[in-house]
């Protein structure tokens, strides 16, 4: 173990985690995967340990800060389905504010300096305008929002109180697969569209729903900004090394720039896939705002970031590579 250029990675078992892994890899770090796997997979930790435990856990924490000596931590862990943390919001506080809280105070008292937070774009519930920049105001309007806002103020009131700096990633909609196609999108239930439209393609699943297609958009239905995953990785990587060279606490924006909506991405599977996706029309569901994206300026002058996957059809492919591949029909050529 290089003592130094070891991280912390929570939530490192799990799709975005494990991407930001594999970059930390690539950048010369070592990551120590800490998950507890109730939605990680042991397979997605292939480069560095995996330590199971959880993040409520003060005595296994401190154990793993020993061991490791950690230079930063990556904090990826989180319930993140909004619909759920309506229905139980205590189990989102507990897990994810409750939680971090105790790795915020692990944190301090091993005297780590840097902080990379996984937050989202949520914590801006339905957006003042589009598109959406930092100082937009943060009005959540689920709890899984609410508890990624609350972190945010967490990570605020520990750098006054004990000097540790952060870096707040808002994340759009992470979508696509590592490009190598050694890992990808595997959640259980899985409520992410392109996912979900792949399944209907290849068959495996429901026909997909649309929900809703009278908003105010060109077509009718919400427009997204959608984010390959390993880009969002490697802006993780950008910020950890920001932080390591001094750099002063900030929150930042990571998307595209460009909105696509579900027809659009509906589409682009089919384009890919060389077959339609059964679809039907629902309901909207409640407080899904008509368009969030992401103003990725100040992400791209701070940390020199730019995405590499621009192109929906390009970020669909590699989704349609890992599933249809994982699924046993075969990767396609696209």
């Amino acid at each position: 173990m290089e003592y130094g250029r070891t991280v912390l990675v929570t939530g490192g078992a799990g799709y975005i985690g494990s991407h930001a892994c594999k970059a930390l890899r690539a950048a010369g770090f070592t990551p120590v995967a800490g998950d507890n796997l109730v939605y990680g997979h042991p397979w997605a930790v292939r480069w560095g340990p995996l330590e199971r435990g959880d993040i409520a856990d003060r005595a296994w924490l401190d154990g793993l800060f020993a061991r490791y000596r950690p230079v930063a931590v990556m904090h990826f862990a989180a319930y993140a389905y909004v619909g759920e943390s309506v229905q139980d919001p205590g189990k989102y506080y507990r897990n994810n504010v409750a939680g971090t809280l105790t790795l915020l105070e692990a944190a301090r008292d091993h005297g780590l300096a840097a902080f990379i937070f996984s937050s989202t774009c949520a914590t801006y519930g339905v957006p003042a305008r589009v598109p959406i920049t930092e100082d937009c105001p943060q009005v959540p309007i689920n709890p899984y929002g609410a508890s990624k806002l609350m972190i945010e103020r967490m990570l605020a009131d520990f750098e006054t109180a004990h000097g540790l700096r952060s870096m707040v990633l808002r994340y759009f909609n992470a979508a696509g697969a590592d490009p190598d196609g050694e890992i990808g999108e595997d959640h259980d239930p899985e409520t992410h569209l392109i996912p979900l439209a792949i399944t209907a393609a290849l068959g495996q699943g429901p026909e997909l729903a649309l929900f809703g297609d009278d908003y105010p958009t060109p077509d009718g239905t919400a427009v997204r900004d959608y984010i390959h995953v390993s880009d969002l990785a490697r802006a993780h990587v950008l910020a950890l090394e920001d932080l390591l060279a001094g750099g002063a606490s900030a929150a930042l924006n990571l998307g595209t720039g460009q909105g696509a909506s579900v027809r659009e991405v509906v589409r682009a599977v089919e384009a890919v896939a060389g077959r339609p996706v059964p679809a039907r029309v629902a309901p909207r569901r409640a407080g899904d705002p008509p368009v969030l994206v992401a103003d990725p300026t100040r992400a791209r002058a701070r940390l020199g970031w730019q995405p590499v996957y621009t192109d929906l059809t390009e970020i669909v492919a590699t989704a349609w590579r890992w599933q249809a591949g994982r699924g046993g029909v075969g990767p396609v050529g696209n």
